[in-house]
């Protein structure tokens, strides 16, 4: 028996990987730039910064994950969309800094290698990439059956934006009296599906292929809806107003990520009645019997981004943007304060 069979009886086959890196290399090659220095099979990514217009460049970085979610896509058999969820997730995180992303990095690992699985997420990343005009400049697939139960996977992202010194979002110019203005999200995102599994599939006894009341599409549809980018909006009004914070509503809610882009003496106050959550979180809460307080900690409640503007420019933003909802304001204080 050769040491190749021998690695494949162990649970890892490098020839599965083998047939697969032509359909990947393709769909990775669909988003390089000009500023990518492309050779194929090389052990890292280039990426020329020659090229950027920035006059003092400042390099912003971010990494995430798209957690339990994957869970929901094995099961419903749709993986595009976990790719999507990936790139857009990070592309806001580094919004919130001002910064326009250069490129990507993957890195997926399984239990074992499926085909159709791993297309399907590089798909959802590269289209992804090709929509925000970014490099999807390397990755890295793992096969590790002592670590993966049969069927499961995990997937993690890596990217890379610049900003000028001169113009990074960092909130020290926030100051009492300014507005805050959001965007919706387009659902979960990629937060708080270990409690909406727990609520609705465990506990309630849902199928993934029901269509509860009031829902226009199945549940797993629903829950797979992917992550928005919010760089497109961002680009529309960041030379028509001067944004002082924006902050990405993700895992922790108002309350966990607001603060992250206040200065200390100045409080959100969001007031919770400015917009109806949809149907997919009343749906959690109402089944779940959880409190408003925690839905609000753990997901979106259907605000994926906010930004903080001086009084002056919220006309703008909100002739800008119409789906664009007033949710608060800043005062003196600390932290975030929720109004019920």
């Amino acid at each position: 028996m050769t040491a190749k069979s021998r690695y494949a009886q162990a649970g890892v086959d490098i020839s599965a990987g083998d047939q697969v890196k032509k359909r990947i290399g393709e769909l990775v090659h669909k988003t390089h730039t000009p500023n990518v220095l492309h050779k194929e099979g090389a052990f890292g990514g280039l990426f020329s910064m020659q090229r950027l217009p920035e006059s003092n460049p400042v390099l912003v970085s971010s990494v995430e994950g798209v957690g339990t979610k994957v869970k929901i896509a094995r099961e419903v058999g749709s993986h595009v969309g976990i790719g999507k969820d990936l790139v857009n997730h990070c592309i806001n995180d580094i919004l919130t800094c001002g910064a326009r992303p250069l490129f990507f990095l993957d890195y997926f690992a399984c239990e074992k290698l499926e085909n159709t699985i791993i297309l399907q997420v590089i798909e959802g990343m590269s289209e992804a990439c090709r929509d925000a005009g970014i490099a999807l400049i390397g990755g890295e697939t793992a096969q590790m059956s002592d670590v993966y139960a049969p069927g499961e996977y995990d997937l993690a992202g890596t990217i890379v934006g610049v900003v000028d010194e001169s113009k990074i979002l960092d909130g020290r110019n926030i100051t009492p009296g300014d507005q805050i203005i959001a965007l919706p999200s387009s659902g979960l995102h990629t937060n708080g599906y270990t409690l909406a599994r727990k609520v609705l599939l465990e506990e309630a006894g849902f199928h993934l292929s029901d269509k509860p009341e009031e829902f226009s599409v199945s549940l797993g549809e629903a829950l797979l809806e992917p992550h928005i980018s919010y760089l497109n909006a961002f680009r529309q009004v960041e030379s028509l107003v001067s944004i002082k914070g924006i902050a990405h509503i993700t895992g922790g809610g108002f309350e966990g990520n607001i603060p992250r882009v206040l200065p200390e003496t100045c409080q959100a106050v969001i007031d919770t009645k400015t917009w109806t959550p949809p149907i997919l979180f009343r749906c959690i809460q109402e089944t779940g019997k959880i409190t408003k307080e925690e839905m609000y900690q753990v997901f979106n409640m259907g605000i994926g981004i906010v930004f903080i503007v001086s009084q002056d420019d919220t006309t703008t933003l909100k002739r800008t943007w119409s789906d664009a909802i007033h949710v608060g304001e800043i005062v003196e204080g600390h932290g975030v304060k929720m109004v019920w």
